[in-house]
């Protein structure tokens, strides 16, 4: 080694070694799992072990694909997944940019931990704090604002549920990507605000040509990851949230609650692992193909 890079090595080796925890996480959670692909094609053999359990090709596929809630799988997953990128987005820059109409440091600091405590609540508390609204006998819903003569047997009523889960996850998720937003809107040069002022501009026009395009990395960043995971679903949100109802399943069933049941209810380890292998294949595909869409129409946008 040259005199030139030990002594680069020595001036970045702090660096260096700060990096060593995170790449280490990074190799044993993400990467040396990924050998474990290989159950996704076996017929999981438990006195054999992974690797001399026989080899059944693509018929783990084709058990997950063939069956009767493939359709309503796929579809409950990425039409969830949609609605709660698409409003989740809006109510997140509205109230990062309603955030940054506050003076006041004080009130700005309560209102960002307001919004930010629901992200820290455990889903299991969610699950548990969603069945004192909506319980048959003693909900608050049920007792209070309907009455029991208008009572609704909400575990039992597929109906309301795409409604109930999708305020569930607004209200969970909101306060983390509003922050985001607000870290980036306050980025934004105030000078461009006070020209606009100058100009007569109304706080509604400077939202519209400020705010929202400095802005837009940031929501193609976030959108894109997204879409990565359009085919991935909250699991507490889907399973422990609706208290795993059997009623509510044709509204609750997403890819992982019922990969979750098939591995409990018939141990089948490698139907579930053909599962995981199909949502990351397709991840990557979408975020190659959403990324490709948005290099050509703004690079500078672009992960990469």
């Amino acid at each position: 080694m040259s005199r030139k890079k030990a002594l680069r090595f020595k001036r970045y080796l702090p660096l260096y070694l700060m990096m060593l925890p995170g790449l280490a996480y990074l190799i044993i959670n993400n990467y040396i799992p990924m050998a474990g692909i290989i159950i996704a094609f076996k017929k999981m053999n438990y006195r054999l072990g992974v690797l001399k359990s026989p080899w059944v090709g693509f018929k783990n596929f084709k058990f997950l694909f063939t069956s009767k809630d493939a359709w309503v799988i796929t579809r409950n997953t990425i039409l969830y997944n949609l609605v709660f990128m698409v409003l989740g987005t809006l109510l997140a820059i509205a109230v990062a940019v309603m955030l940054n109409e506050i003076r006041s440091k004080m009130a700005k600091k309560v209102y960002q931990t307001i919004i930010l405590v629901p992200y820290l609540i455990s889903i299991i508390i969610v699950s548990y704090l969603t069945y004192a609204l909506l319980s048959t006998d003693s909900g608050f819903i049920n007792n209070t604002i309907l009455g029991k003569g208008a009572a609704v047997n909400w575990y039992s009523s597929p109906q309301y549920w795409p409604v109930i889960l999708t305020l569930v996850f607004l209200w969970k998720s909101f306060g983390y990507n509003s922050i985001i937003y607000y870290a980036t809107v306050i980025g934004i040069d105030q000078s461009y605000y006070e020209a606009a002022a100058i100009d007569g501009a109304t706080k509604w026009q400077q939202v519209l040509h400020i705010t929202l395009p400095g802005l837009k990395s940031t929501i193609i960043t976030l959108t894109l990851l997204g879409v990565g995971r359009i085919f991935y679903s909250d699991f507490g949100l889907f399973y422990l949230v609706p208290m795993n109802s059997g009623p509510l399943i044709d509204a609750t069933n997403t890819i992982d609650t019922y990969v979750y049941r098939g591995l409990m209810q018939m141990n089948n380890l490698g139907m579930s692992s053909a599962a995981g292998f199909y949502q990351s294949i397709v991840g990557f595909i979408l975020v190659l193909t959403a990324n490709t869409i948005v290099n050509k129409i703004s690079r500078e946008d672009a992960l990469f």
